[in-house]
């Protein structure tokens, strides 16, 4: 359930931050309203960092195989 959670988190942080690019490339905001839009944005952006950041380790120890880390590329046509 945690899992559904968090990756639920990273679309909806992911999807706001669309929305906030959206906004400020429109030109309409006044530079207070772009200046908390850009706030925003970087906070977001951290969380994703870190949404991702936790997933790459999450890869990482499900190739760990015999105590030693076995990294792999990833290629998503073979993964299709």
């Amino acid at each position: 359930m945690a899992r559904k959670k968090a990756a639920a988190d990273f679309e909806t942080s992911l999807a706001e931050l669309q929305t906030l690019v959206e906004r400020l490339e429109s030109g309409e905001l006044s530079l207070e309203d772009s200046l908390g839009a850009f706030e925003q944005g970087i906070r977001l952006t951290r969380d994703c960092q870190g949404a991702l950041a936790q997933a790459e380790q999450k890869v990482q120890i499900l190739l760990e195989r015999d105590g030693e880390l076995e990294e792999a590329p990833f290629d998503a046509d073979q993964q299709a």
